[in-house]
This record gives structure tokens, C-alpha cells and sequence, in this order.
């Protein structure tokens, strides 16, 4: 979907068209959940401080999040999605990667299934979006991104290595910021830079990331449509352009991070028993430190109580350059065992 949280508040309040719109707090720590096309005209952008995206858009209008009507709109949204295929993966309330190999309507072309389902959403919400289109979940994501709003685009099987090959770096979904610019000073700026550097060596510098980076590299991604996949944890993160060291300023940093997860956790409705701090230090070593509680890890008071009693466990003994909170033991997984879990009479039919 199109700028999805700022496009429903500006269809629901006509006086908001065409005018640059975030969604999100106003406050002095508040952070944009989502801009508008109007006010990314202006650097606006999602995880943004609200104090520096009023100073790039002094005319911007900030509009409480209304999660239970994105909800409502995503719901129509999968509804849509069912009538052509069963394998739909969500990944959020405005995305999804469809399987439309063998579809319901036999349809031969997927550009086919992506206009209908465009004009469908429109009719059906008012609202535009963006569909990419190619052989496995790393292209086709990519390829959503480029036609951005109202826009189709299709890397054909024939044109994928190609594609990679000349594609920016930075453009390559699953590498962020920090990484791109390590590649570039290793002299790796497009997909064909990245696809001479032997997959032993990317895991050297990167990790077990670096056997992704080596298939992707080469337009390879065997990840399957999951259409049960269950969500384990669910987090948020952040690089700082500068180190910090002194707990002020570590809290004041996980204090920002805590307002994406919880926008993360009430758009996807998730709660959980288990709460994680993440540090990765300026030499890059990362630690996590947890706590389990026996309540359900759903609000703001639980989450910053709970930031003033693991970062106790966090050795503040050189400059941190990521923050990362997460909560997991999530209700999900716990209705997921339940679903599972077999009753007495079907375990005795089963002896």
C-alpha cells in the first residue's frame, strides 16, 4: 500500500488531501508513523523525530495513529488477496508476498493478477497500491519499490541476473544504512561488485548474513511463501550517526526506539512475556540482555519499567552504536502451541 496510515487518514478527513500529513506524535520525543507523498516532498519520512520533521515541513499536520482502522482496511485488503491464491504471507498491515504460481482464477500472467488486484483494492478502499513482480520474494520486493505510488513493475525471469547486477547497493532489500556504506568501502557499490566477493568471504565480514548477500547477489532467493508463518519476536532498532556512552543518553536513545515498538505492537495487535535489550558496541560486539515476567508485555508502562530494569544488566564500559529493544514469548506463538496441542480424546484415538 501507498504511504498506507497517512493515505486512510486522508481519505477518512478530505480536508487532509493534498497536504502534507504525518501520522504519529506531535510531542518534543514524539516519532512519524508514517508521511504522506506530500510531506516526503520535504524529507519526511517514517521513524523520523517529530521536532525534525516539523523543522523540514513547518506546515506539516500531525494526526493521531487510528490502528484499529488500518486494521479494518487491511482486513479488506487480505480479503482480496484469498480470492486469487491461498499462499499470502503478510508482513504487515499494509504487505504481502503473494504466490500466484497456481492461482484461483487460472489467470497465465501475474501482471494480469497484479492490475486486477490494484483496481479491486482501489474500488473497494479508495486507495492506491504498488505491486512487484518477479520469480522469488527478494525481486519482487524490489521491485515494489520502484514504481512507488500507483505503479506496477516486473523484473521478468530472462532480465533478473541483470537487474541485480546493475542494481545500487543500497537499493538491495535486507541491507541497510550501515551496511551499505561498509560495501562501499570495501569497493562494493552494485549487485555485480557484490557478486565477485567468494560467499566465505562475506560471511568472514558479515556474518551468517553474508550467505544471503552471496545468493541475492546472484537474483537467488528459495525462501517459500509461507502463508502460516507464526512471527517470534518483534522488535525495533537503531544506528546512531554517533556513539553514545552515558546512560542519559542510552535511555533518551531507547526511549525513541520504545515508540516504534510500540506502534509495532499495536498495529500487529502482539504481546508479549518476554522483554530484550540489544547493544552493539562501537567495536561491533553485540550483547542482548532479557527478562521473562509472568504479565503480558502490552503497554508503555510495562515497557519503560522494564528499559529501567535490563539496562542495569548492560555494561556501559565503551561507546554503544545500536540500540535494539524486542519483546518475544509472544500470544501468537502461545495460540499457535494451543492450536496444536491435541485434546485427551484425540490422544486416546490415537492409542
Amino acid at each position: 500500500m501507498d504511504a498506507f496510515y497517512a493515505s486512510v487518514e486522508q481519505r477518512d478527513h478530505p480536508e487532509l488531501k493534498g497536504k502534507p500529513v504525518a501520522v504519529g506524535g506531535s510531542s518534543e520525543r514524539g516519532v512519524v508513523a508514517a508521511a504522506s507523498y506530500e510531506a516526503r516532498k520535504f524529507g519526511v519520512r517514517s521513524a523520523m523525530p517529530s521536532k525534525i520533521a516539523a523543522r523540514k515541513c513547518p506546515e506539516l499536520i500531525f494526526v493521531k495513529a487510528r490502528f484499529d482502522a488500518y486494521k479494518k482496511v487491511s482486513d479488506q485488503i487480505r480479503e482480496i488477496f484469498n480470492t486469487y491464491t491461498d499462499l499470502v504471507e503478510p508482513l504487515s498491515l499494509d504487505e504481502a508476498y503473494l504466490d500466484v504460481t497456481s492461482n484461483k482464477k487460472g489467470l497465465p500472467s501475474a501482471t494480469l493478477i497484479a492490475k486486477e488486484i490494484k483496481e479491486r483494492i482501489k474500488e473497494a478502499t479508495q486507495l492506491t497500491a504498488s505491486a512487484g513482480i518477479s520469480i522469488n520474494k527478494f525481486l519482487a520486493k524490489t521491485a515494489s519499490d520502484v514504481k512507488k505510488p500507483d505503479g506496477i513493475f516486473l523484473i521478468p525471469p530472462d532480465q533478473a541476473v541483470e537487474y541485480v547486477e546493475r542494481l545500487p547497493i543500497e537499493r538491495f532489500f535486507g541491507i541497510g544504512k550501515v551496511t551499505a556504506e561498509k560495501m562501499h568501502k570495501m569497493g562494493i557499490h552494485q549487485g555485480l561488485d557484490l557478486k565477485q566477493w567468494s560467499e566465505l568471504d562475506l560471511v568472514s565480514r558479515f556474518g551468517k548474513s553474508g550467505r544471503y548477500y552471496y545468493r541475492i547477489a546472484r537474483a537467488e532467493d528459495n525462501r517459500p511463501v509461507n502463508p502460516g508463518r507464526i512471527r517470534k519476536s518483534l522488535g525495533a532498532e537503531n544506528t546512531f550517526s554517533k556513539n553514545v556512552s552515558t546512560l542519559e543518553e542510552v535511555l533518551q536513545k531507547l526511549d525513541s526506539i520504545k515508540s516504534t515498538l510500540l506502534r509495532r505492537m499495536e498495529s500487529s495487535g502482539t504481546k508479549g512475556k518476554t522483554f530484550t535489550i540489544k547493544a552493539k558496541y562501537e567495536d561491533f560486539q553485540i550483547i542482548t540482555r532479557s527478562k521473562t515476567v509472568e504479565y503480558w508485555i502490552e503497554n508503555e508502562d510495562h515497557i519503560t519499567t522494564l528499559i529501567s530494569d535490563v539496562i542495569q544488566e548492560v555494561p556501559l564500559i565503551k561507546g554503544i552504536r545500536l540500540l535494539g529493544l524486542s519483546i518475544s514469548n509472544l500470544n501468537h506463538e502461545l495460540e499457535e502451541k494451543e492450536e496444536k496441542q491435541p485434546t485427551a480424546l484425540q490422544l486416546t484415538l490415537d492409542f
